[in-house]
This record gives C-alpha cells, structure tokens and sequence, in this order.
C-alpha cells in the first residue's frame, strides 16, 4: 500500500537522525511534514521571548531544509485534537508519523490523537530519538520502576548496549515523494514571526535555533579534540564572559540535535584516546539528561512536591517580594543578581550559575519553595525541558538525588574563585562596573565615598542585601534537617555539629572537596 503521509514534528526539529520522519518517507507517494502551535502551551506553560524566538528559528531552518529536498513545512494553529483530524479528511491522509514524547501532557494528548487517527483509518507510525534510550524499556529494565540514582542508571544502560546509530532520512527516499505545496503556501502555512505571534524581540540573539546551527556547533566542538577529551563538568567556570561549556542544551530541548548523533560523534573522538569517564565527561552529561528524562517518565507528579514520591515535604514559606527581587535580579547580592540578569536577558546561564542561584532561592537564603524557581527557568531558558528542569530543581533544593543539606553555595564566595576581579559582574550590572576589586562582591561594605566616587550608593542605585546570608544559611539548615527528620519518622533532627566543617568550606566557596566524592551528585544539570 502506498500511503500519504503526515509527519507530526514536535520536539525533533531535524531532519538527521529522526527515524520517525524515514518511517513517514517509507513507501509513502506524498508527505505532509506539519507542525502544530498548540494554544495549550500558551496557557499552561510560561514560555518567554527568547525561547519563541528559537523555536521561530528553528522552525524557519527546518523549512529551509525541506525546501532543498522538495518539500515545505506546514505550520498549523490549534488544538491538535482539532487540527489533524481536519488534515486527514483534507488531505487524505492513510499514515501519521511523529517521535515519542514522555511528558504528562504529550502522553495524554497523543492517546487522544492515536484514537482519533484509528477511527479515521490512519495508521500510527512512532519512534523513540529525543532519548539515547526508550524510557519505557529503561524503566521495563530496571523492574519496573526509575532508576533513581546516576549509578543504578548507568548500570541498567550498560546492560542494554550502547544507544542505537544514527539513522538519516536517505535523500532519494525523500526525493521520491511528490510534493504537496501550493504557490499559497506561505500565506496559509508558512513559519510565523514574533509580531505575527503578537510578541515583542528583545536581547541578543547568542545561539541562533536550527539544525544548521546545531550541526555546526556541535562540529566546531568536536574539532577541539583535547578539550573534548579533558572536559570535566566541574571546572568549568559559572561567570566567564563566554561559554565555558557547549551550550548544546537548547538544540538537544527542541530536538534540533539528535542526542544519539553528539554521543557516537564523542565516541569517534574518545577512540584510542585518554579521556575523562562519566558523571563528569560529555558521555556522562548525555547520561545525566537520560537519567531525569527516565526518573520523570516514570514518576507522577515529578515538577510538583506534593504527590510526588521521589520528593521531600519541606515547610517552604511564602514570600513574593524575595521572589520577585530574585528574578529581577535585585537581591543585593551580585553575583545571583548578574546571573539572574544573564538569565533574562539571554536565555542561559552555566550550570554552576543554576546551582548558585537556585540554592539561594531555596534551601540556602530565600526558603522559598523550588517550584517558583523551576516557573521562573520555565519562562527565561532557552533550554527549558520540563524533566530536567523539574529534576534539577528538586536536586538542588535538595528535596530529591542530592541529600547534602548543609553544603550551601555562598553568594559572595563562589564566585571569586573563577573571576576574582568581578568581569561578569561588571558587565552584567553595569551600576557597579566602577567599583573596586575589594568591594565588587559585597559592594555594601564599601565606604560611603567609595561609593560615591563610584556612581552608585548602595541603598539607592542598587539594593543592600535581601538577607543576613551568614544568619538565614544557619536557620535553613536547621529547617531541611527538620524535613528530612519527618520523612525518615525521628523524633529529632539531625544536629549540625558533624557537618561544621564541610559548612566551612563552603562558605569558602568550596563545594565538591569533601572527603567523599560528589561530583556526580552536583553535576546535574545537562550541558548548560
């Protein structure tokens, strides 16, 4: 039977390595590859302009793509329960074709779309790409059940092989198939722009979306042979002036890189050659990205505290201005307020640069519950992936994977150790560019005439710190023992005697040089 075809893109914005998208070419006379702006995610997700703007570009890219192998994108609005019933009656269509999705609303929304395509005599072609892995057989593998630390994952994947090999769209597969655009298809189909969304451009484009751009990102990484092979996740700096890591994740968010791709590409480069091992590897950020993509999968309620197992119940307080001044980056406290600051306005801060200010919302000053923070990446990432973005959030809050209360990320003292004369946060507050080395950080303990020579009197121009960081650190830990002292039934928390030490350190700004390794415990949070 000859089919005519629609393939559904969602995530998997690419035309390499989309098994899905061969399936749809598979003897198949004429393809429709659409994509559907779903209203849903305008109401029930906070997506801000940076991100539209990626995905526009990313979109753009792929129709550019498919125009070279004579084809267009069709971009739909609705409700896809709405739309694609419509496009098969329009269209005629026998086949659909789409890559699997794990997140709650996908799940139910694509057994709607499954029923709805049975009834009218379509038939369901879907494949698994955004993962190395099926979740499903990863979960299967495990007894049925998550994986819920790194080194059980990395266990169960070893049992299962290496991921699969790229699989492209060959191109006289593609060319074989006639093509369905009319001369109106810009008018009726074409990749919209921000003002025909009703959204304003603002800030730097830093990463372009596509997968042009992720194809050559991705290659001009992997041509840095050593770099690749030395990379370790830990020492890379959270406040230099430019990306110290990939910056791979959006491309990964939206599918526009194919994960399995960038894994066998390493593997080219690690072949016969000394390098560094999972957690701390590019491997082993691949597997941290498998891992919450699993654990979320397989876990209900997993961007929630309460209802989800995995999940300590802490006592977190209500506190909109603390909020609202640490997403404006009006904390006091520079280093947070430049990363919240490069946040906003670019899409992207370094990993590091997550755990600090993510520790500062929650367990370390502010005590305010991780789910506003994970709502506030969800509007200003680039690369916000709800199971990562939920699972890195309840790992710093440590309420789930990272149990270590008490090693609290200073707000001062961290930064320094990779940007002692205050670059990044000259840059990024602009108030504070004139200020002394001695007092960039802690710009409050500088003398009134030093701030006055400087432009900036602290009070006025920029905000005295929100909280006593030595004071607060001390109560909150003392309010996450009590959590974990409920959930494991003692009738005491745990004192802070033992832990005085480690507590030292990082207030130093020290956080991974304890006796025992945690490495792969804080280095969570995928290419970032």
């Amino acid at each position: 039977m000859t089919h005519r075809t629609i393939h559904w893109f969602r995530k998997g914005l690419r035309l390499h390595d989309n098994p899905a998208l061969v399936a749809a070419f598979e003897n198949s006379s004429h393809v429709w590859p659409i994509f559907i702006l779903d209203p849903w995610f305008t109401v029930h997700a906070s997506v801000g302009i940076n991100r539209w703007r990626f995905l526009l570009e990313s979109l753009k890219d792929l129709d550019d793509s498919l125009k070279k192998n004579n084809s267009r994108l069709f971009v739909v609005k609705g409700a896809p329960d709405e739309v694609l019933p419509k496009c098969f009656k329009e269209w005629n269509i026998t086949k659909l074709t789409y890559e699997k999705d794990t997140e709650p609303y996908a799940i139910e929304r694509d057994q709607i779309i499954d029923k709805l395509a049975t009834d009218a005599g379509v038939e369901v072609v879907k494949h698994v790409s955004h993962t190395l892995y099926d979740t499903q057989r990863t979960i299967s593998k495990n007894g049925g059940s998550p994986p819920l630390t790194y080194q059980r994952l990395q266990t169960v994947v070893s049992q299962m092989g290496p991921p699969e090999q790229p699989k492209d769209v060959p191109v006289k597969l593609m060319n074989g198939c006639k093509s369905v655009v009319q001369s109106d298809h810009d008018a009726k189909y074409g990749v919209p722009t921000l003002d025909d969304l009703g959204k304003k451009d603002k800030g730097p484009i830093l990463f372009p979306g596509g997968e042009c751009e992720a194809l050559k990102r991705m290659e001009q990484m992997l041509a840095r042979k050593d770099w690749i092979c030395s990379f370790e996740k830990p020492k890379t700096s959270p406040n230099s002036l430019e990306p110290s890591t990939t910056v791979l994740s959006p491309y990964l968010k939206f599918g526009c890189l194919s994960p399995r791709i960038f894994y066998h590409k390493l593997n080219e480069v690690y072949k016969g050659k000394k390098h560094s091992q999972p957690p701390v590897s590019l491997h082993g950020q691949l597997l941290w990205r498998e891992f919450f993509y699993t654990v979320a999968a397989g876990t209900p309620n997993f961007d929630k505290m309460i209802g989800n197992a995995v999940c300590t119940q802490v006592d977190w307080d209500t506190n909109n201005k603390y909020l609202e001044a640490w997403k404006m980056g009006e904390t006091g406290f520079p280093f947070i307020d430049a990363l919240m600051t490069q946040l906003r306005e670019e899409g992207w801060i370094h990993h590091l640069g997550r755990h600090a200010v993510a520790c500062f919302l929650t367990r370390g000053d502010l005590w305010i519950s991780w789910e506003e923070g994970m709502k506030v990446f969800e509007e200003y990432l680039l690369d916000a992936d709800w199971s990562l973005n939920a699972g890195n959030w309840l790992w710093l809050s440590a309420s789930a994977f990272f149990h270590q209360y008490f090693r609290v990320y200073s707000p001062i003292a961290f930064g320094k150790k990779t940007d002692t004369n205050g670059d990044f946060i000259r840059k990024y507050i602009p108030k504070l560019a004139k200020f002394p080395q001695k007092f960039i950080y802690e710009p409050w303990t500088a003398p009134k005439t030093i701030q006055e020579k400087c432009g900036c009197i602290i009070g006025k121009d920029y905000p005295k710190p929100i909280v006593d960081h030595d004071i607060v650190r001390k109560q909150n830990i003392s309010r996450m023992a009590a959590a974990y002292a409920r959930r494991k039934g003692e009738k005491k928390p745990a004192t802070e005697k033992k832990t005085t030490s480690k507590k030292r350190k990082t207030e130093n700004g020290d956080h991974g040089k304890s006796k025992k390794k945690t490495n792969n415990q804080e280095i969570t949070d995928f290419l970032m």
